[in-house]
């Protein structure tokens, strides 16, 4: 039997842009079977969620692997989302999350959910927008500048050859999870981070798998505000990690 999925999409005021992906998703993941999938309306306000709450019934009237959302009263940032999702899912074999713009396509989500059912015990899958032959990544130059200098600060800093932690597709073993979530303080987009190094020194494998990826307008990263926040954080983790160390 394959091992189950529980795939979770965190949102903040997405109302307007994630009703054709999320259609795309739940027929990828009904072809391959084992898959629920939970969107997460991270504190937008009453009026999105009320949006929110349409759209996934709509959904749900033919995908019945579309469990009922996660409301949260307040804004938690994406790893709090996440997280709490995560932490609610208690059977699933496998956690794993994806962005609601649609940039890592329903056809790539399905592939490493393949590739997550084929790879060894205790090794998560964390996609990866590596420009590769067979691949295509659309992404701005400042968007993926800036990507390159947070990957080389992570890497020396924390001493882990990462090329993209904060690509938005990861899959981790429920077990593996367990044994590290309480060690995940970071609820903002750093949380990718303290995730990788949690699992890292935990004995978990991590893999970087290259995917194809294609930028979305209107996101909600503000590139010079986020960038020091991500910076901030990641020495944050190395202080953390030094202190257990």
């Amino acid at each position: 039997m394959s091992s189950s999925v529980h795939l979770v999409i965190p949102c903040f005021q997405e109302s307007g842009r994630i009703s054709r992906f999320l259609a795309e998703l739940c027929d990828e993941t009904a072809r391959l079977g084992g898959v629920t999938i939970r969107v997460v309306e991270d504190g937008s306000g009453e009026q999105e969620a009320k949006r929110m709450r349409e759209i996934i019934a709509a959904q749900q009237a033919r995908s019945p692997h579309l469990v009922a959302p996660l409301m949260l009263a307040e804004n938690l940032g994406k790893g709090g989302a996440v997280h709490a999702a995560w932490r609610e899912e208690k059977s699933a074999d496998w956690l794993a999350f994806v962005d609601a713009d649609g940039s890592c396509s329903a056809a790539e989500v399905s592939r490493l959910i393949q590739l997550a059912r084929e790879s060894p015990p205790r090794t998560a899958l964390f996609a990866s927008r590596v420009k590769m032959l067979g691949k295509s990544v659309e992404r701005h130059f400042r968007r993926h500048l800036l990507g390159r200098v947070y990957a080389t600060l992570v890497s020396e800093l924390l001493d882990i050859p990462v090329y993209d932690s904060q690509c938005g597709l990861k899959l981790v073993p429920r077990a593996c999870f367990e044994a590290v979530e309480a060690r995940l303080k970071i609820t903002g987009f750093a949380f990718d981070v303290e995730l990788l190094t949690a699992l890292l020194d935990s004995g978990c494998a991590v893999h970087e798998v290259p995917i194809s990826w294609h930028e979305t307008p209107g996101g909600k990263v503000r590139l010079l505000r986020d960038s020091f926040l991500m910076a901030r954080d990641v020495l944050k983790i190395k202080a953390a990690r030094g202190s257990v160390s």
